[in-house]
């Protein structure tokens, strides 16, 4: 498996890095109210991400298998948040911003559970990286500890990126642009998972 750690590394960085629902709300949350105020939204990926990972890697990627329809539901139902997310996101006014609160701890972190991107990669570095042979603990215990440095150094990067840009979207015009912009793409990332 530690032969195998460069090549999951890199896998983490791209996976954790590339844009998708996460990282499109982190950008639009760090824009909207800050870097400091989205920490919890932060920390919330941070934790539930690498928890949706394990469980996969012990045994929930099997189930899947077993009833397919299960990941299904999952999956359509986890799209038809990210359009309400996207809708929301796209619509909001300074008022709303200036009033609304970014995700918690929690919020995030049970995101991750139909959130389609993270179970993609879940599934897919699962099958990756756990060798039949191994000891399956270990090598779950391993990769989610990648996975959870990686992803919070991928998630203060959007957050910070979003705030940086927070001083430029100050007129209600350059932010409705930003919240559409962030909307949409997040609606787009939607539509990958079904192609």
């Amino acid at each position: 498996m530690l032969d195998l750690l460069p090549a999951l590394v890199l896998f983490a960085v791209a996976a954790s890095f590339t844009p998708g629902p996460n990282t499109l709300m982190l950008a639009a949350s760090g824009a909207n109210h800050g870097f400091r105020r989205s920490l919890p939204h932060m920390l919330g990926i941070t934790l539930g991400f690498p928890a949706l990972l394990l469980s996969v890697a012990l045994g929930l990627g099997v189930v899947f298998r077993g009833w397919p329809l299960l990941h299904e539901i999952l999956k359509i139902g986890g799209a038809g948040y990210l359009l309400y997310l996207a809708w929301r996101i796209a619509n909001a006014s300074r008022a709303e911003v200036g009033g609304g609160k970014p995700f918690s701890l929690w919020q995030a972190a049970a995101f991750q559970w139909v959130n389609p991107k993270a179970w993609v990669i879940a599934l897919g570095v699962t099958a990756a990286y756990i060798a039949p042979e191994g000891d399956l603990l270990t090598q779950a215990l391993l990769i989610t500890a990648v996975f959870a440095a990686v992803s919070l150094l991928a998630t203060a990067t959007w957050a910070l990126f979003g705030s940086g840009i927070g001083h430029l979207l100050r007129t209600p015009r350059r932010l409705r642009v930003f919240n559409v912009t962030m909307g949409s793409l997040l609606a787009l990332s939607v539509v990958g998972f079904f192609l």
